[in-house]
């Protein structure tokens, strides 16, 4: 029987590996959540650096009373989007790690859609 942490690094290889495949240059849109917060970042992989980052932690989403749950993970989306745009990005491939999809995961990709990145 395999261990959760092993589980979970399986499903983050086979999700990388897989988003190689179809990236074609795009910008990867990484997505972490722990137990108290969610974390998101826009990163180009070509050139190994990170284009846009938000998280439950800015000072511009403070307002938030929980950064664990499905509202924060929804501003985050948000957040992470409108920083893309403004840094030209407009097209990303969504990297959701090991993390299932769905609950907070599912809710920042659906805002980050809705505020107006694509993938």
């Amino acid at each position: 029987m395999q261990s959760g942490k092993k589980l979970f690094e399986r499903r983050r290889t086979r999700v990388r590996t897989s988003l190689r495949k179809v990236a074609n240059g795009r910008p990867r849109l990484s997505v972490h959540r722990t137990n108290q917060h969610m974390y998101a970042q826009v990163i180009d992989d070509e050139k190994g650096a990170t284009i846009a980052a938000a998280s439950t932690l800015d000072k511009d989403l403070k307002k938030l009373k929980v950064g664990s749950n499905s509202e924060a993970a929804a501003a985050v989306g948000k957040l992470i989007a409108d920083r893309a745009k403004k840094a030209g990005v407009e097209q990303v491939v969504f990297d959701r790690g090991g993390f299932l999809y769905h609950g907070r995961v599912k809710a920042l990709a659906d805002a980050a859609r809705e505020a107006g990145l694509s993938f």
